[in-house]
This record gives structure tokens, sequence and C-alpha cells, in this order.
């Protein structure tokens, strides 16, 4: 049976740059199958949360231009579970907004905030984690977070440090740290109690908004004018008028670094952030030449280690490649070594430039 009292908001607005060009800012990598698994990335993370979240008790936060994309691709929730964000605003705002909303209809309420894009195939020990957090947070006033255990000293991610004599599963967050050089990440990984941050956050209702009231009382100020029309008729005629003054600001620096009482669970569950070609070529099955390919087919004669993204059921013949990231998609195809994937968002750019925003 499902808790009444469980919530679960979706982020789903961000663009996905990096997945160029099956990734565009009019149809982001949330919404396709990345992993060729006849789910696309949203309806994955969907069905992970449903399974312990009630489906009327789940939101999706997106940009308005997504709204069309949300409904047919989850169609069995309501218009006004999609929470629309009519400019960006980073994380802090629209958290603070979907909040007061599930506030105003339960506030008994515990709510897990989560990306709509990661890869996650344990989803029991999600379940299981996510919980033991849920618990934690019904009983303390405590915000809680999902650490995950670094493998390697990755410079791309967050990390968070907790304290070290902290002998509960739930550890004691020190301190939430940028991310690092080379040389900062292998030391986090030699001290032992850093963990990677995967934008999984946990709290009550309660919980969250009075840290607002504390730590930003202006946005606090701002979104609690909105509470009468909230889930009513007259709720987007306030967020229109009134969303774009708020500030431009993650919830990291908005509550997470400024708050006392901040908890860390290390994740019992293999995690990836698929923010890249190459972070999604090692999730998936290789064949005997170390290529991964998805919804298509490869012969590959001397080809190895490549990342292969084709149209469903078309295949690709290619001689001689090694370690590279080919996508065909209708009107581009990118070939480009998988060492130079971090340059993506540079040819995206340029590809703009040169053809139209159109193919961007």
């Amino acid at each position: 049976m499902k808790n009444k009292n469980y919530y679960a908001v979706l982020m789903a607005g961000g663009v996905g740059s990096r997945f160029w060009p099956v990734s565009t800012a009019k149809n982001p990598k949330q919404f396709h199958d990345m992993l060729g698994t006849g789910d696309t990335l949203i309806q994955k993370t969907f069905k992970r949360l449903n399974a312990f979240v009630p489906t009327q008790n789940i939101l999706i936060l997106t940009n308005e231009r997504y709204n069309d994309l949300v409904l047919e691709q989850l169609p069995m929730i309501q218009q006004e579970q999609v929470v629309l964000e009519p400019a960006m605003r980073n994380t802090a705002p629209c958290i603070l907004y979907a909040a007061l909303k599930i506030q105003k209809m339960n506030p008994d309420g515990v709510m897990i905030v989560a990306p709509s894009d990661h890869w996650i195939e344990d989803e029991a020990a999600f379940a299981k984690d996510v919980t033991q957090c849920f618990e934690k947070c019904k009983a303390e006033e405590v915000l809680c977070t999902l650490g995950i255990q670094p493998s390697f000293p990755n410079t791309g991610f967050g990390y968070i440090e907790f304290n070290k004599e902290h002998t509960d599963s739930l550890k004691e967050v020190k301190q939430f740290r940028e991310k690092p050089d080379y040389k900062t990440a292998k030391s986090f990984l030699e001290q032992g109690n850093f963990l990677w941050n995967a934008g999984i956050f946990m709290w009550s209702v309660q919980t969250i908004i009075k840290a607002f009231k504390e730590h930003q009382p202006k946005q606090y100020e701002l979104f609690s004018a909105g509470i009468p029309s909230y889930n009513t008729e007259n709720e987007r005629g306030f967020i229109q008028e009134n969303y774009a003054k708020a500030e431009n600001i993650s919830i990291d620096y908005a509550i997470l670094e400024r708050s006392k009482a901040i908890y860390v669970l290390p994740a019992n569950f293999d995690w990836n952030d698929l923010g890249t070609w190459g972070s999604l070529y090692d999730k998936l099955d290789k064949d005997d030449q170390q290529n991964a390919v998805v919804n298509g087919k490869l012969l590959g004669m001397e080809t190895s280690g490549n990342m292969v993204s084709l149209p469903k059921g078309k295949i690709a013949v290619i001689e001689g490649l090694e370690d590279y990231i080919i996508v065909d998609k209708e009107d581009v195809l990118l070939i480009v070594p998988k060492a130079k994937e971090q340059d993506i968002k540079k040819i995206v750019a340029a590809t703009k430039a040169t053809f139209g925003e159109q193919y961007g």
C-alpha cells in the first residue's frame, strides 16, 4: 500500500545539451529513450517513484514549452500535476513553489525532489533508501539527501562531506563541496568521508518551508503570497505575474549550504547521472569489440570502443573508428572522439551559428 503522505517532485526542465543532437532545446534528453529500453528517462523515473508514491502525489516540474511532451509521455497524470515554470530560475524557486502546493494539499506531506534523467538499476534499494530518509524527516526537523559512493576522483560532480564520527547509517553532513580539481577529488576519496552529490533530496514540507522562511525570506514572501491561489484556477495567473521576480538560485546555495540539520544516506544502489554520451556508454551492454549501440544495429570492422546511437532499425556499417561518439539523428550526424565529448556544447553553439537556431 502506498503511503498517502508521500509526495515526489520530478525535475524535468533541463535541456541536456551534452546529448546533442538527440537532446535539443525543443525535445530534451529526459523525453528520449536514451538506453534503448522502450521507456524514456522521465517514464523510467516516474515508474521508479510510483512504486511507493501514489500516482496523484507526483508533480512534474518543467518548463512551459514541455507541457505537452510531459502529458503525452505520462498519460496517467492530470494537467494540475504538471507544475510549469514560466521563466528559468534554477532549482530553489521551483522547489519552494512545489512545497507550498503540497503543503496546501497535505500539511503532513514528506517529499522527494529528484532529477528525471538519472539511471538507477536497483529500484528496490532506491525505494528502501528513500523511505528510510522519509521516516527520519517525519520524526525530526531535518533535511536529507542521498550520496553516491565515489568510484573514482570525478571532477564533474559536487561532493558531500559527512561527519566521520557518526556511526548511524544516516550521516550528519559537515559541508557541501563544489566540483573539485583532480588533485582535490583524489584527496576526497583518500579521506573516505566524501560522497558524490546526486541532487536527490527528501524533507517534510513543513521543514523545507521553514528553512526558506529562515534562509530565503524574500523568496518565501514572494511565493507564500500565492498560497490562496495554489491548486485553484487562479494559480496560473499568480505564477505568470510573479515567478520571474524570483532570484535565480540553486537549492544548494539557497538552503543546503546554510542549514545546520542535514543528513546524508550513502546510497545502496548503482547510480549514473547520464550527463554525457560517455556516461551512457559506460552503462550500456557492449559487443565483442566494446561498441555500445542504441536502437539500431552495427556492422563494425576494425571498429572498437564506440558509442553509436541510431534511428530505430537503422544499420550502420563502420570501419576503422576507435573510441568515437557517432550519433545519427534525422537532420544531423555527429562524429566526434569520445575524448572531446566536453566540447559538444561548443559544437552545438557553432552549428546553430552556422546553420540556424533550429539545430539546437
